[in-house]
């Protein structure tokens, strides 16, 4: 009798991939936080949200450390972190930030923004990674800034939230703009979408 198929895959992920699991599920906790906070008011589960991300960074760096001490390196990796790494650094970024208090529909459309512009920048640093390694095992520089550098937005909005400055008190109130409100620390989010995509930042990875 053969092994259901869900074991043979489970069976061809390498060490490193568990530590990539790791990045996801601390992101999507984070967002299940983010939904809880909305629930039921506790600025506690908002604090451990955000607190997750940079867990999450955590377990994105020792991943690919973890690969190149093995010296094994897969298609099935990459794929695996790129995934994580949406969830982790792209969607529950945006999640907090709403749980914050950026509920405007000029804020969502922003929020959504910036998740699309991670989801292009690691699609294109996919495509890229082999051209820019110029031959060699390791990529030497970023096209835009990666996506884990959203853990900045996530440690400002913790900030924010220590502070009590979050909701109705939310840093740099709102304005309204046509039929929706828009809360001008959103644009945080835009800039780091607008660097991200941008393909004149060359970041030196380390």
């Amino acid at each position: 009798m053969s092994r259901p198929r869900h074991f043979s895959m489970l069976r061809d992920f390498q060490l490193a991939d568990w530590f990539t699991l790791g990045n996801a599920f601390c992101g999507t906790a984070a967002v299940f936080a983010a939904m809880r906070y909305l629930q039921d008011g506790s600025a506690r589960d908002l604090l451990v949200g955000m607190a997750l991300i940079p867990l999450a960074f955590v377990f994105d760096a020792l991943d690919g450390r973890v690969a190149r001490w093995r010296k094994v390196a897969s298609t099935l990796g990459r794929e695996l972190d790129s995934l994580a790494d949406v969830i982790s650094f792209g969607v529950a970024p945006a999640a907090l930030a709403y749980a914050c208090g950026m509920q405007g529909g000029w804020d969502v459309l922003v929020l959504a923004g910036f998740v699309c512009c991670g989801v292009s920048r690691l699609a294109r640093y996919n495509v890229t990674a082999e051209t820019l390694s110029q031959g060699s095992d390791k990529v030497k520089f970023f096209e835009g800034t990666p996506i884990p550098s959203s853990l900045l937005l996530v440690i400002l909005l913790a900030v924010a939230a220590w502070q009590g400055r979050i909701g109705d008190a939310l840093w740099l109130g709102e304005i309204r703009l046509g039929p929706w409100l828009l809360h001008p620390l959103v644009l945080v989010f835009a800039a780091s979408g607008a660097m991200m995509v941008s393909k004149t930042l060359r970041i030196p990875k380390f």
